[in-house]
C-alpha cells in the first residue's frame, strides 16, 4: 500500500472519528439559542461560499462565463419561491442560453 493510502484512510478514520465525538456533545448545550443560531449562520454562510467559488472559479482563476448567468436565473427563480425542480431548470436553461449565444 502506498503512502497515499495511508494518509487517505487517516482522513476518513479522523472524519468518522470527529462525526462521533458529535454525539458525545450534551443535549443542553445543542438546545442553547446562540449554539443552534451559530450553527445555522455557519451553514448559510458555507453554502453561499461555496456556490460563489464553483460559481466564478476556474482552477486557480476567476472566470466569469455562463455559470453566472444560471446562478442569476436560479436566484431570481428562489426569490419568486419557485420549486427546487423549476429552479434547477432554470439555472439550466439560463446556462444553456448564453452559452448558445455565445459567451462561456
Amino acid at each position: 500500500m502506498t503512502a497515499v493510502w495511508w494518509w487517505i484512510l487517516a482522513g476518513c478514520a479522523a472524519a468518522y472519528g470527529i462525526k462521533i465525538l458529535g454525539y458525545l456533545v450534551p443535549e443542553k448545550i445543542l438546545e442553547n439559542k446562540k449554539v443552534t443560531r451559530a450553527a445555522g449562520a455557519l451553514t448559510i454562510g458555507l453554502l453561499a461560499s461555496l456556490t460563489t467559488v464553483n460559481a466564478v472559479a476556474s482552477g486557480t482563476a476567476v472566470s466569469f462565463d455562463a455559470r453566472l448567468a444560471a446562478l442569476a436565473a436560479a436566484v431570481i427563480a428562489l426569490l419568486l419561491r419557485a420549486p427546487f425542480l423549476v429552479v434547477v431548470i432554470a439555472g439550466a436553461g439560463a446556462a444553456a442560453l448564453v452559452r448558445y449565444l455565445g459567451w462561456g
